[in-house]
């Protein structure tokens, strides 16, 4: 998969070491920055090239993962869900669709976050009968707002 990466200047030591994690699985990595103390820049960035279709993924971190979440959450066609742990992770993937994960850099060690990396990347949305519903209301309502 082509994976989008970007972070803000408080998180760029915790993406560089997590993209050998992301290219070791096997993924093409690009990286929209990290200098731009504005986090919304380069999340919105990553999250339209995302959106577009020309990544398959986004892995966004900033302090908490919250603030990149709500920037990339901004933009159509983008769904993002702030990870902590592995199992939120997959269902982020599986339950959710989500196209886009966040990270904390000061708030997910980084053991954990080469687990929930993993895990996320290992996994593709099929539509099913217990989350496809639910999914579809939230494209719904992006689609008619």
């Amino acid at each position: 998969m082509k994976i989008a990466v970007g972070c803000d200047p408080n998180a760029g030591e915790f993406k560089r070491a997590l993209i050998p994690v992301i290219e070791g699985l096997g993924h093409e990595v690009t990286d929209f920055g990290s200098e731009d103390p504005i986090y919304a820049n380069v999340a919105i960035k990553a999250a339209e090239a995302v959106a577009a279709g020309e990544y398959d993924r986004g892995i966004l971190f900033c302090g908490t993962g919250i603030g990149v979440m709500l920037a990339a959450n901004k933009v159509k066609g983008a769904y993002a869900a702030v990870v902590g742990d592995v199992y939120s992770a997959q269902r982020a993937c599986l339950s959710n669709n989500c196209n886009i994960i966040t990270l904390g850099a000061q708030v997910t060690g980084i053991k954990n976050a080469e687990m929930i990396i993993t895990e996320y990347l290992s996994h593709e949305y099929v539509y099913n009968e217990r989350s496809g519903k639910k999914v579809d209301r939230i494209l719904e309502y992006e689609e008619q707002h």
